[in-house]
């Protein structure tokens, strides 16, 4: 028998004691330290998380920018997340899942973050070769309670400034994609999944 996907989670009270919002925070610091609190981040199994709004998925969300541009692809119809297949994407990521070091969480907030993301640099690395140096800023915490995939979600937006525009797709769900600019991604809106509307509308607001 297959073992059940564990993915990394936080208690809804956790992120509303913090400060519920929809659409984007840009105050990270208030939330990243409530959210990687000692004891805070857990893991339970991924078909509970997606049926029980009590609990909110950490997702990574992984916006790359290069002069201007920022990347930006549609989901094959392998998507792993069926309710998403089609729609087209800024943010790359996904749910975090145990490794050998995720043990590490519980213990010091500035150790579960750490371990984040290494997570993340993990997700990406998955579905897309990044072949040039790059800076990571975490920028934004994202959430919409507006529909069923966002009520058990809780997005991580994440900024990589890539030194030149050298990103490869690994998986065959990632189709269609390049580097667009804001006003090019303006004309495709009503084609993106709803977290991609959101950051775009955030990003467009933005100084250049």
């Amino acid at each position: 028998m297959a073992q059940e996907e564990q993915v990394l989670v936080v208690q809804r009270k956790v992120f509303e004691e913090a400060g519920a919002f929809n659409g984007l925070a840009t105050d990270v610091g208030r939330y990243l330290d409530k959210l990687f609190a000692p004891g805070v981040p857990r893991f339970i199994p991924r078909p509970q998380a997606e049926k029980d709004p009590s609990f909110k998925q950490l997702i990574p969300y992984v916006i790359m920018t290069c002069q201007g541009k920022y990347l930006s692809y549609v989901r094959g119809k392998r998507a792993g997340e069926t309710r998403l297949v089609a729609k087209r994407s800024l943010g790359i990521g996904g749910h975090i899942n145990p490794s050998e070091a995720m043990p590490l969480f519980g213990k010091l907030s500035e150790t579960n973050l750490a371990v984040y993301l290494s997570a993340v640099q993990r997700e990406v690395a998955e579905e897309v070769s990044v072949e040039t140096p790059y800076k990571d800023k975490i920028i934004a915490l994202l959430n919409d309670d507006s529909n069923d995939v966002g009520q058990v979600h809780l997005g991580i937006v994440h900024l990589w400034t890539l030194d030149e525009p050298k990103v490869n797709r690994k998986e065959q769900m990632i189709t269609q994609m390049g580097f667009m600019t804001i006003p090019e991604l303006q004309q495709v809106k009503d084609s993106m999944e709803t977290w991609s509307q959101i950051c775009l509308a955030g990003l467009a607001q933005m100084p250049a």
